[in-house]
């Protein structure tokens, strides 16, 4: 960089010395990255030479003042010539020979020293004669425009603090700098500790710089601000921190975990005082380039300052979304995956370890646990220091026992938060109905409490305890859409049937079992199916039949089902099927003679010669006897076709209320199904349907009784959520237990976090959604002594309503400034009381150790005792003299 030199001119030595000194100087000096060398115009230098080769002090050939005015385009800039040449246009000398010229021969008035630093380029080490120029200006004024040289190896905070001092910026205000290359392109120039070479900055380009505003935004990305009105937008005044977050779009669950950790005090305070800035890590290969510390520094930057009503964190979800593609898009999450993710990025992002180095573990060893815990943790720092190791990381102990030799392994491993189990119960509650095989008994719901690692029929020996009727008698099945879905194995595991599922249990006996299923035909014929077959429904509830293998005749199946469905069908008496016989006219003749065409005596495929009825004469015996004895209704003989005409027209004196129709296990009949007699055998798919002709479902059919049933004892005993104390959850954290066959040692974790008092704030995530009662650990603070370091108070929740994978979040956190909790639910912030905060739920949980917690340095607001009162709508009232009562969670640990 060229600069104006006034040293005084001292007298110089002989001729002789003046040439070995210069000579020596520049035999010496080697170019080395960062060195400043200086220009000097090759005439003066060659006359330099010449005269001091002559070693006469009176010769002509005295070169009088250092003069450079050759090397410039013009003398009002003092821009150097394109294209010089070395040792053509100019020569350079080192610093030491360049003083010492000065000294002895001065410089033309005015004249700046061609002052240039030596520069590492790739696989080039070189003085930098061209240094890059650049313009200077601010955001706020990009008018005015300021033109600097700075050198490819000045840093961009040296380019930063030139501009802080050009432009008169306050010293201490948070700035950041852009450069722009074209009239559209900006880039920010993140790092300013790289230098101008890495940073790709080069001549002609522009330099910007912005200060952030007061408000925590900065003026080239101003966010969109909720506000309650459009005078509020510079008036609003609020309490820092109780800014809520806008949804976005699914985005609850981020905007929960960012309220608990915007209201960790340890964390918050660092990003508010700037602490960040200098320990953000650029080059580490596991971080975000400090990205997402930069992001998440500006939505707390916004939160804190008291002026918004709500930020949009569009920016950091874009951020987070980048980095961490499974965030990408808006569908639901996971808070605490979130959370994960963002302190770890966090914590690379702000590392102070530049170079990760290789360090090998020690055993135990049977050293003291003082020892080894001290050792884990001065490794742990040697690879990982940062705010978050400072606030969130801790150690807990793992001790490995072999079961053989009992040899003990200890070691002390690091966490960042405590995902702690909770006691799961070993039974399940399931509620089942109970058909019996009386046809008049209703059916009965009862409430069971099975293994919930349980097989069916574990199910089915619990159900028999309360019934009497052995469990080798039920068939368990999954009734929906009045069709089984499915009938259940006695050997297949309970975890196969959902709560949610309709689970029906049937009494049965040791004859056939027969699915039987309701359907009800249309008035209409279904010609488009290809038949003259009418369409059917399915109604009501199916049912498990036995049937005696001697009884499977058409005759007999109709009695057997009126008989079970004698609770709500009613049968029809004699004189008013006669009745209807002298009301049928020729029309209905026809239609009946087609159906019974299809349908032989109103047994659908697979029929038998026998006549049925009801009150119809007494069955016909079989004509042949191994049909007889046949298992199910289509093993019986066909009958042929002058029997079926015989038959049927002694059907027509009869109505019959329904026909039997052979289906399958949806309950449809699939087309050509049993027409020939024999392709269908109950051996292979026992469903059969009661076909109702609509008109006498509607006389003879109860609904109404049908769909009725009765509640066993079991279903008057409420059913108890069980409730779980924190202290259960962190000792069944610590219990021994039993690794996998193939590595069988023992393994018991246990907490050492009472050994390091840095960590100051522990976080809590269960693993499983569950009631949580915190009554037993809510308190106050109390004692003037002070705590013991292993007792933590609760300061932030994040709230989960709804499944695993959906649902909606919030948070309750606690003020660090005026020790006010507020219910943070997305945009809307409200005050909250400390009976609210205990809920079933708390998710995530957070604890500051009680002697890192700073007293209040505000006062809670007066109108704090209204839970609805929004707490981010108004201005924040002044007010004076009251202190809020602090709830706190306070945990103990060993």
């Amino acid at each position: 960089m060229a600069t104006t030199t006034s040293a005084a001119v001292t007298e110089p030595p002989g001729l002789e010395t003046q040439r070995k000194e210069i000579e020596s100087l520049l035999q010496e000096h080697e170019l080395r990255a960062g060195d400043t060398w200086y220009l000097v115009e090759r005439r003066w230098y060659e006359q330099w030479k010449e005269y001091v080769e002559t070693g006469d002090q009176n010769s002509s050939s005295f070169p009088g003042q250092i003069d450079n005015t050759e090397l410039f385009e013009e003398l009002d800039s003092y821009h150097l010539k394109e294209r010089l040449v070395e040792n053509e246009d100019f020569v350079l000398i080192p610093a030491e020979a360049w003083h010492k010229l000065l000294a002895w021969y001065g410089m033309v008035e005015v004249q700046p020293a061609l002052e240039r630093k030596v520069v590492d380029l790739p696989s080039l080490v070189k003085v930098e004669v061209y240094p890059v120029e650049i313009f200077l200006c601010l955001h706020s004024n990009m008018e005015n425009v300021v033109t600097a040289q700075f050198s490819r190896a000045d840093h961009i905070h040296t380019i930063q603090k030139v501009m802080m001092k050009q432009f008169d910026v306050v010293e201490g205000a948070e700035t950041r700098l852009w450069m722009k290359s074209s009239d559209t392109s900006c880039e920010r120039l993140r790092n300013v500790h790289v230098r101008v070479l890495d940073s790709c900055l080069s001549s002609g380009m522009t330099v910007i710089m912005e200060m952030r505003n007061a408000d925590g935004t900065w003026p080239s990305s101003r966010p969109q601000i909720m506000r309650n009105s459009v005078e509020e937008q510079d008036s609003y005044r609020g309490q820092p921190g109780v800014c809520g977050l806008t949804n976005l779009g699914n985005t609850c669950f981020m905007n929960s975990a960012l309220q608990c950790l915007s209201n960790t005090p340890p964390l918050t305070e660092y990003f508010l005082r700037n602490a960040y800035l200098e320990e953000l890590n650029f080059t580490n290969p596991l971080g975000m380039k400090g990205e997402i510390a930069e992001a998440y520094a500006d939505v707390i930057k916004q939160m804190w300052s008291g002026r918004h009503y709500s930020v949009v964190p569009r920016i950091f979800k874009t951020k987070v979304g980048h980095f961490a593609s499974q965030f990408l898009g808006y569908q639901q999450h996971d808070s605490q995956e979130l959370l994960s993710f963002l302190l770890d990025g966090l914590h690379e992002d702000l590392n102070r370890v530049k170079n990760k180095e290789y360090i090998e573990l020690r055993d135990a060893a049977g050293r003291p646990d003082q020892e080894v815990a001290e050792e884990a943790w001065r490794n742990h720092r040697r690879r990982n220091d940062s705010a978050i190791v400072d606030t969130f990381h801790g150690l807990f102990k793992s001790t490995l026992v072999c079961p053989e030799c009992r040899k003990v392994s200890v070691t002390f491993d690091p966490f960042c938060y405590l995902s702690v189990p909770l006691p799961v119960s070993k039974d399940r509650v399931m509620e089942v109905f109970f058909v019996s095989l009386d046809p008049v008994a209703k059916p009965v719901q009862h409430r069971l409490v099975v293994p919930k690692a349980g097989k069916v029929f574990d199910l089915c020996s619990v159900l028999s305890e309360m019934t009497k009727i052995p469990a080798n008698q039920m068939v368990v099945a999954d009734v929906f859409n009045h069709r089984f879905y499915k009938l259940y194995h006695a050997d297949e595991s309970l975890s196969c049937i959902l709560d949610r599922d309709d689970i029906f249990v049937y009494e049965e006996g040791d004859e056939v079992v027969l699915a039987l299923y309701l359907r009800e035909r249309s008035h209409y014929r279904d010609y488009g199916s290809g038949s003259s077959s009418y369409g059917t429904s399915l109604f009501g509830h199916p049912l498990l039949m036995t049937v005696p293998r001697g009884q499977c005749s058409r005759d007999a199946l109709y009695h057997l089902f009126l008989q079970r469905l004698a609770r709500y069908v009613r049968p029809p008496d004699p004189s008013e099927e006669e009745d209807e016989e002298e009301g049928e006219d020729d029309d209905d003749d026809d239609e009946e003679e087609e159906l019974y065409k299809t349908q032989t005596n109103g047994v659908s495929y697979g029929p038998t010669d026998s006549q049925q009825g009801a009150g119809h004469q007494q069955q016909q015996p079989c004509e042949d006897e191994e049909e007889e004895r046949g298992e199910c209704l289509p093993c019986l003989p066909q009958a042929n076709e002058r029997q079926a005409k015989r038959k049927g027209c002694e059907a027509r004196r009869r109505k019959l209320l329904f026909s039997i129709q052979a289906v399958n296990s949806n309950g449809t009949t699939e087309r050509g199904m049993g027409e020939d007699g024999s392709a269908f055998s109950f051996s292979s798919q026992p469903y059969v349907a009661m076909d109702w002709d609509p008109d006498m479902k509607k006389k003879y059919y109860n609904e109404n009784e049908a769909e009725k049933y009765v509640k066993h004892q079991s279903m008057e005993v409420p059913h108890q959520q069980t409730t779980v104390q924190l202290q259960e959850c962190i000792e069944l954290f610590t219990t021994v237990e039993t690794l996998e066959e193939e590595n069988p040692w023992y393994y018991c974790p246990t907490l050492v976090i009472s050994i390091y008092p840095t960590l100051s704030v522990l976080l809590c995530h269960w693993k499983l959604f569950r009631h949580l009662d915190f009554s037993g650990c809510l308190l106050r603070k109390t004692g003037t002594n002070g705590e013991p370091p292993s007792r933590y108070d609760l300061i932030a929740v994040s709230n989960h309503y709804g499944g695993l994978r959906d649902g909606h979040y919030t948070s309750y956190a606690r003020n660090k400034d005026n020790g006010q909790w507020y219910y943070f639910d997305d945009s809307k912030v409200t005050y909250a009381r400390e009976e609210q905060i205990v809920t079933n739920a708390a998710y995530l949980l957070f604890y500051h150790r009680q002697d890192k917690i700073r007293q209040p340095t505000l006062p809670a607001p007066l109108d704090s005792s209204s839970p609805t009162q929004p707490a981010n709508d108004v201005t924040s009232p002044k007010h004076d003299g009251m202190e809020g009562a602090t709830p706190c969670v306070n945990m103990e640990t060993d």
